[in-house]
């Protein structure tokens, strides 16, 4: 029961769907760097539109290993973020309960992206009281015993196009239309305990 995944920035619904019932987690941060990928981006909703987070990043071409990739703080991201957050999400039910935890990972101002990421992820998992280790993945590990889904989950196409996430609507802060698979944190805020189960009953073929 284990899985070989890229590394995140605070994921997409869709991720924690795919993971939900493995005992480990595999992170490959041995693979190239790509741009313009959930690796640095995360997507929250708004009152009218859905804004993407974007972490600024120091160089990021396609021959750097995505563990070498560091933050760029010179750029004031980490307040336009944590700002976003509270204005998409302050009045939401869970808000208060869970923000603290994100906000202590932000302000220890890693400089690694994938420092950041894994903290983040793993504050996710415990909030979701999802009880799966986080390990790195290496070439020693035989692939063949382990569920490999690198590649699958991406910002580019839909997930509707892949066999994974079956949008449940839950109740969400603005508007009478559901936005799916926003990051894990929308629906955190908003459905708080029953998160869950929200991802058990949107898996597809459950």
């Amino acid at each position: 029961m284990a899985i070989i995944t890229e590394l995140f920035y605070l994921p997409p619904i869709e991720y924690f769907v795919a993971i939900q019932h493995e005992k480990e987690i595999f992170l490959d941060l041995d693979e190239n760097y790509q741009k313009q990928t959930y690796r640095n981006r995360t997507q929250i909703r708004l009152a009218n539109k859905v804004e993407t987070l974007s972490i600024p990043v120091i160089g990021g071409n396609k021959n750097v290993k995505t563990s070498q990739i560091k933050i760029d703080h010179s750029q004031k991201w980490m307040n336009v973020h944590l700002r976003g957050i509270q204005s998409a999400y302050g009045k939401a039910p869970f808000f208060e309960f869970y923000f603290p935890y994100l906000e202590q990972v932000f302000l220890k101002k890693f400089d690694l992206l994938t420092e950041f990421n894994r903290e983040l992820l793993t504050v996710c998992l415990k909030l979701l009281q999802l009880d799966i280790s986080v390990k790195n993945y290496d070439q020693t590990i035989v692939k063949s015993e382990i569920k490999d889904i690198r590649g699958v989950i991406n910002a580019k196409s839909g997930y509707a196009e892949r066999d994974i996430y079956d949008a449940l609507p839950y109740s969400q802060l603005f508007g009478l239309d559901f936005v799916p698979n926003m990051s894990l944190i929308d629906l955190l805020f908003c459905m708080g305990p029953e998160s869950k189960d929200i991802l058990i009953k949107s898996q597809k073929n459950h």
